[in-house]
């Protein structure tokens, strides 16, 4: 295992279980205007990871696989609506957008050496190498899991 693997298991791990089990209303409360709901941050951090795998593999993406890579900029980093509406957001799609991002990762981040030569067009902007693609992987639903804990310890977070 990769140190970026190790890193990546550890905190998307918290991220999946601050969000498991999540109602859909707990998944569609936002806690001020322009924030995003945790179900929209969860398509967020499994489209990023989506994104990031696809590049650095080369492959592209259509039909949801692309709402969901569009996921990881839009609604959140920059001025479009975000690629879902509340009504589609909910723990199946949660459930299925992580659960395979999680799968394409995993084939990536114990390989570092395959992709680390590779550029990939980071959320925010900059185009970053295969080594600096993993290294955001592995830390990005570590910031979206400490928002989501002081989104679900918020008054008025649904019960």
């Amino acid at each position: 295992m990769s140190d970026f693997g190790e890193t990546w298991r550890l905190v998307r791990g918290r991220f999946d279980d601050a969000v498991k089990g999540l109602s859909k209303q707990q998944l569609g409360y936002r806690m001020q205007p322009d924030s995003l709901t945790l179900g929209e941050m969860a398509l967020h951090v499994a489209g990023v990871e989506l994104w990031f795998i696809s590049q650095l593999l080369g492959e592209s993406l259509d039909g949801d696989l692309a709402r969901l890579a569009a996921a990881a900029t839009d609604g959140s980093v920059n001025d479009k609506p975000f690629p879902f509406s509340s009504d589609e957001i909910d723990p199946e799609r949660v459930a299925w957008a992580l659960s395979l991002s999680r799968d394409k990762v995993a084939l990536v981040i114990d390989r570092p050496d395959d992709v680390r030569e590779r550029s990939i067009v980071s959320a925010l902007g900059p185009v970053v190498d295969g080594t600096g693609a993993l290294a955001r992987l592995a830390y990005h639903p570590g910031y979206h899991q400490g928002q989501a804990y002081l989104i679900k310890t918020s008054p008025g977070f649904p019960a």
